[in-house]
C-alpha cells in the first residue's frame, strides 16, 4: 500500500496534466461550433475511447518496440523528460495547445474530429504515450500495472465529463480561472519531467564514471 498510493498519485497527476482536458476545452468548443450537445457527446465519447485504446497499446507494447529498435529505457526517459518539460512549459505560459487550426481545416475535420485532432494529438499526444511507457517500466508488480490501467481509465472518464460539460465550465471558470489551473498543472508537469530526465541520466552518468575509472 505504501508503494501503490504514491504511484497512483504520480500516474493521475501526470496523465491528467498531459491529457489536459481543461486546456482542450476552448479548442474543442471552436471545432464543434454549431453542433448540439448530443453530437458533441458522441464526438467526445469516440475520442476518449480511441485515446484510451491507443495509450494502453503503447503502454503495454512500448517495451517490445524498444527491444526491436535497440532503444535503451534510460535514453527514452531522457527524451520523454524533454518532451514533457516542453509541454509543461507551454502550460505554464497558459498556452492551450500547439495544434493550430485554420477555419477551413476545422470544416474539413468537422465530420471526424474525434480521431484527428481531438484524440491524436490533443488527448493522446507524445507526452502521454511516453509517460505511459515509462510508468509501465516502473510498475514492478501486477498490482501496480492494474493501478496504471485503472488510472488511465479514470483520467479519460474525467476527460469525457469535462469536455461534455465544457460550455458550462468555460462560463464558470472564466479565462482567468482556466489560466491559473493551466499554470499550476504546468508547474507540476515540469517537476515530473525533471524527475524523469534525472532518472534516465543518472544511470548513464554512473556507467560513464565507472568505465572512466577502469
Amino acid at each position: 500500500m505504501d508503494t501503490i498510493i504514491p504511484y497512483a498519485l504520480l500516474c493521475f497527476t501526470s496523465f491528467f496534466t498531459l491529457t489536459n482536458p481543461l486546456g482542450t476545452m476552448p479548442v474543442f468548443l471552436t471545432m464543434t461550433n454549431g453542433l448540439d450537445d448530443q453530437e458533441r457527446k458522441h464526438i467526445v465519447k469516440r475520442a476518449t475511447i480511441i485515446s484510451f485504446i491507443i495509450l494502453i497499446a503503447f503502454t503495454f507494447f512500448g517495451q517490445f518496440l524498444f527491444k526491436f529498435f535497440g532503444i535503451s529505457t534510460n535514453g527514452f526517459r531522457i527524451a520523454a523528460g524533454i518532451i514533457i518539460l516542453k509541454i509543461g512549459y507551454d502550460m505554464l505560459q497558459a498556452r492551450y495547445t500547439n495544434t493550430k487550426l485554420k477555419d477551413e481545416e476545422i470544416k474539413t475535420y468537422a465530420n471526424d474530429i474525434s480521431i484527428t485532432p481531438l484524440s491524436i494529438p490533443m488527448l493522446c499526444g507524445p507526452g502521454a504515450i511516453a509517460n505511459g511507457i515509462i510508468l509501465m517500466d516502473d510498475a514492478s508488480t501486477w498490482e501496480l500495472k492494474i493501478v496504471l490501467v485503472a488510472i488511465i481509465a479514470i483520467v479519460y472518464v474525467l476527460t469525457y465529463f469535462i469536455l461534455c460539460l465544457s460550455t458550462k465550465l468555460v462560463r464558470v471558470m472564466g479565462e482567468t480561472g482556466n489560466n491559473v489551473m493551466m499554470r499550476l498543472m504546468g508547474l507540476i508537469l515540469m517537476v515530473i519531467a525533471v524527475e524523469c530526465f534525472v532518472g534516465g541520466m543518472k544511470p548513464i552518468l554512473v556507467d560513464i564514471i565507472h568505465f572512466s575509472r577502469l
